[in-house]
């Protein structure tokens, strides 16, 4: 069982005492020296087989564990929606591929070590999610890395604070820890289920899914939600959803892997949101910890609901397979507006 950080339930992203003010600053110093660590980004770097899908384009050191990362989003997606907002998996994703860069660039750790993630959060500065992506596709990420923790010269574990700016303005901040594992250590670890191919074949089929429109994606391959009863008023079949896993899926499952990928939950999390508001919310944040594997050839159930009677728009999300919770989420969204009343003249 991993050591897992609770983090602070309202807010998704922590803010120390002047950290907005410093990260805000450092956003516009000019670059460090050329003797800093800098480079360009290859999908061996970002754990991508496709090149498409590799959004950073370089990093350089800044100070000793400090970062600045530019990325680059593509004007339109098969899958990501990039109108009428960002999409906030794309967020997701271009902030994951730098938990490797940073890893095998910056701190030496070799390729084929494993990152295990432990929790994550983030949240859009405001109005940025309303931003359409086509607007301004290229991105910067200022990230400090902080509490890490070595043995011997390796890096086994470490957190990062983000602060993504788009046209030189906040778009966005989030905070991660993982731990990272040895091939030998990984392998003692997960046992007969470390083998990724064989795990992935003994998948069974992904069950029909939700209808798309509802869970605020335009093709029914890219819905990881599926009925797990009849459904309710509130959208929710009487215990949840089945998490819908398709190995095949090009972008959620890029590489071979043996479990779930943590993107796929992060995007049932978002979805179960989307449902929730009948496809049309806009998601403001998410914060989530990652306590156990969830499994390819089990049942995994996710469950949601209010995650305080008075909060603002928020859903506590949950993925359960076996009995046990293997993950959790709160996401914080916009509800869609009523419609308009018109009253007839007295």
């Amino acid at each position: 069982m991993l050591l897992l950080v609770p983090l602070k339930r309202h807010s998704g992203v922590t803010e120390p005492h002047g950290e907005r003010e410093a990260m805000l600053a450092a956003a516009h110093r000019p670059l460090a020296a050329p003797e800093s660590a800098a480079g360009a980004v290859t999908p061996r770097l970002v754990h991508k087989s496709d090149p498409g899908e590799v959004y950073l384009v370089r990093w350089r050191r800044t100070a000793p564990d400090s970062f600045r990362i530019s990325a680059r989003w593509p004007r339109s997606h098969p899958f990501y929606r990039m109108a009428p907002e960002a999409d906030p998996l794309l967020l997701c994703e271009t902030i994951r591929q730098t938990f490797p860069l940073l890893c095998h660039a910056a701190y030496e750790v070799p390729v084929g070590h494993q990152l295990i993630w432990e929790r994550f959060s983030y949240r859009f500065e405001p109005p940025a999610p309303g931003v359409p992506a086509s607007e301004s596709p290229e991105l910067e990420l200022h990230v400090d890395c902080h509490d890490l923790v070595r043995r011997g010269a390796l890096t086994v574990a470490l957190s990062m604070r983000f602060l993504i700016t788009r046209g030189g303005r906040p778009f966005a901040r989030a905070e991660t820890r993982f731990t990272v594992q040895s091939p030998a250590v990984y392998r003692r670890l997960r046992g007969a289920r470390g083998d990724a191919a064989r795990v992935m074949a003994a998948a069974p089929p992904a069950p029909a899914p939700l209808p798309h429109r509802v869970t605020g994606r335009t093709r029914p391959r890219d819905v990881v939600l599926a009925p797990a009863g009849r459904e309710t008023a509130t959208g929710a079949g009487p215990a949840g959803w089945l998490l819908r896993v398709d190995p095949a899926h090009p972008v959620l499952f890029d590489h071979p892997v043996d479990h779930v990928p943590g993107m796929l939950l992060l995007e049932a999390a978002h979805q179960c949101a989307q449902r929730s508001a009948g496809g049309s919310a806009v998601i403001l944040g998410l914060e989530c910890v990652f306590s156990r594997y969830v499994e390819l050839d089990a049942p995994c159930l996710i469950t949601a609901g209010p995650a305080t009677p008075d909060d603002a728009p928020a859903l506590a999300v949950a993925a359960v397979q076996s009995g046990e919770t293997r993950f959790t989420a709160t996401v914080t969204h916009t509800l869609p507006a009523p419609p308009a009343t018109h009253r007839g003249a007295a």
